[in-house]
Parts: structure tokens; sequence; C-alpha cells
């Protein structure tokens, strides 16, 4: 009982050993490549009387740099999504305009999903927007987690109040995470599993978006492929480009 007793109690100080800060980073080198990352997706939204798919190709270069073409189903072939710096465009072939989201858009539904314009084309940095506090650990997907909470830094624009990330130790796989409003009310809880090989590395595959107090209401991505670090010119990301996707 001693030894167990005296385990528990420097918990805290193996704890301390870690940075959080540095787990975050590495964790979105690993899902979203050093250098880029091409991804073909399928989105399925779940409501209870019906559901929808659609499918995307998305391009992404570091932090700042974003597209995202929609290639089914028809009625939304074409769309695009252009994240560059801070400013985001969307192009909507139905009426051949691109149109600039303002801030205040950030925070609503994504092409009708349960994931915010924020969540897709990430506006927000998790490494440079929020502060991060180590809180324990536990299990999920049979691996060893991390509990990291992300606080917004003073003056950053985002969209949630706080986030808890759950981080695999061994891997650095984002396997769980919570968002919070500003109150500190749940709102969203993404899951992630059916870990496989993507291109070079192990990663989720199944990512499920679920809104807490919305009984039968999700939002799910899965990973169809996954292509990292191939050389993307800064130019491919331009409102011009958004119109000649194919």
């Amino acid at each position: 009982m001693k030894h167990i007793l005296i385990l528990i109690a420097c918990i805290p100080l193996i704890l301390q050993g870690q940075d959080p800060t540095e787990m975050i980073r590495k964790s979105e080198e690993r899902a979203r490549g050093i250098k880029s990352l091409k991804a073909t997706v399928k989105m399925t939204i779940v409501r209870p009387e019906w559901s929808r798919e659609m499918q995307m190709t998305s391009w992404q270069k570091g932090d700042d740099l974003l597209m995202i073409f929609i290639s089914a189903p028809a009625r939304d072939k074409g769309t695009a999504y252009l994240k560059r710096d801070k400013e985001v465009w969307n192009w909507l072939p139905t009426i051949e305009r691109s149109v600039k989201l303002p801030p205040s858009a950030m925070a609503q539904s994504w092409m009708g999903s349960d994931f915010t314009n924020e969540d897709l084309v990430r506006e927000f940095s998790l490494v440079k927007d929020y502060s991060h506090r180590l809180l324990g650990d536990t299990t999920l997907e049979g691996r060893k987690c991390y509990k990291i909470e992300l606080i917004p830094n003073e003056g950053a624009a985002v969209v949630w109040g706080k986030i808890y990330m759950w981080i695999s130790e061994k891997d650095l796989l984002q396997l769980r995470s919570e968002f919070y409003d500003e109150d500190g009310y749940l709102i969203n809880v993404m899951q992630a599993s059916k870990i496989k090989q993507m291109d070079d590395r192990m990663l989720p595959t199944y990512m499920e978006m679920i809104p807490v107090e919305e009984e039968g209401q999700k939002t799910v991505l899965e990973y169809l492929s996954m292509e990292f670090d191939d050389p993307i010119s800064d130019n491919f990301f331009t409102t011009q480009q958004m119109k000649r996707i194919r």
C-alpha cells in the first residue's frame, strides 16, 4: 500500500516532465504532414430522418494554405473553399462567383454538417492560438493517451472557449476532442478510430463529430487516401485556381 501511495503521489511529477504544446505540434505534423497533405475524404451527414454523402479532395500546405474541392454529389460538384493566410473564400459554381467569408461565418455550419467553417478550414492554429495544460492520462482505442486542456490565448480569433484533447502517448494520434463554448458548455465531441496505414504512417481514418444535445445526429469523415509532403506550389492556393479544379 505504501508503494502505491508513493506512485500516486509521483504522477503529477511524471506528467510535469511532458510538454503538451510539443505533443500537439507533433500530433498535428503527423496528421497533416510537415510540408503538405493531399487527402480524399467522404463525409456523411447523419440526421434522425435522413443522411447524405459528399466526397471531396483537400490540399494543405502548412497552417496558412488550404484548398477543398467537392466532387460529389452532382448538385455540390465544383464547390470549393480556399484558405490563404487569414482569408477564407468560397467558390459557388452555380452562380460562378467567389465569396469571401467574414470572421462571423467561422462559427456557422460547414455545408450543413456538424463541423463549423472553422473546424474544416482551420483558420486558427492549435499550437499558436491556444495555451496547453496536461491534465492526466487514460486509455482510448486500446492506447494510453494524455488528456490536454486547450484554452484560447487572449485576443485569439477562435470559435471554441475550451477544448479537451486526448493524444496517444506512443504514436501521438488525436483520438478524441471535446469542444466547449465560451460559457463552458460541452457542444461537440469528436471521436477518431479505424487506425490504418495511410501513405507512410498509421492514422485514424474514421472521425465522428457528434453534437451532444442533438440525439441521432452526427457527421462522419472517412479518409479514403492521404499523401504527405509532396511538393505543392503556393500558386495553387488562389481564387483563380478554385474555379479551375476538376
